[in-house]
Formats: C-alpha cells, sequence, structure tokens
C-alpha cells in the first residue's frame, strides 16, 4: 500500500504478508527511495513498532488470501484530526511469487508504465469527503 497526502513530499510503503508480516516505510521523498536503491539498505526508511494493524485469512477453496489493513490517518498525515476535504495520492499494488514460476504476476491498482510501484504521477487519487 503506497499513501502520500497531496502536498506532502513524504509517502509510505506498507506492506502484508500471507503470514500477516508488516514491513513499514517512510520515504521523506523520492530522493530518499533513491539513496535505498543506492546503499541497498532501508534502514532510514523503516518506521519501527506497530505503526498499522492488519489481519490476514487465506481461503484455500479459492487459492487466494486477504487482508484487511487499519492505517491510523495521523501516522500518514502527521496530524490528528479530520480528514474532511484532504486529498491522498494512493496506490495498491502486489508481487505474487508462485512456486515454479519464473517471474512473479504483478498486480496494481495503477496503470504504471514500467514495473515500479514507486512512480507516483500512475497513482490514484483519494478524496476524504464529509
Amino acid at each position: 500500500m503506497f499513501l502520500r497526502p497531496e502536498g506532502q513530499e513524504a509517502y509510505f510503503e506498507l506492506q502484508v504478508a500471507p503470514n500477516n508480516h508488516r514491513l513499514q516505510l517512510r520515504y521523506a521523498n523520492s530522493a530518499a527511495l533513491d539513496r535505498a536503491r543506492k546503499t541497498g539498505s532501508i534502514a532510514d526508511a523503516l518506521i519501527p513498532g506497530d505503526a498499522f494493524r492488519s489481519k490476514v485469512w487465506i481461503e484455500d477453496h479459492g487459492s487466494r488470501w486477504c487482508v484487511l489493513a487499519e492505517i491510523p490517518a495521523d501516522l500518514i498525515c502527521g496530524l490528528r484530526g479530520a480528514l474532511a476535504g484532504s486529498i491522498w495520492r494512493y496506490s495498491f499494488s502486489r508481487y505474487d511469487y508462485t512456486r515454479g514460476q519464473d517471474k512473479p504476476v504483478i498486480s496494481s491498482t495503477s496503470l504504471h508504465a514500467e514495473a515500479n510501484f514507486h512512480r507516483q504521477q500512475e497513482w490514484g487519487r483519494l478524496e476524504f469527503r464529509r
């Protein structure tokens, strides 16, 4: 899950695996992502603790898994208060690594021109109304 309020450079990458293991990252800006890629380390972007909650369930009959995530708005916005009138950019994406397959299946709510979920110009727009 990628989230960024409009007008804010910092954005979040929140991951959940089928075993409900979470990875919580905050990139101060796109340069922070570039540094992480160059150094091979996400240490500067890691958010400690339990920044959000998630629950996972696996549906064996459909060979799929689902996740419910509860993300505190103040984590993303940096302040508490009503969201009405705010606009966020978002993308919900996944890599599906299947045993025996050479390449993952890549899925996203965004129409990415290339396989790079961090391409914010292709993220959707989410408007919170009253």
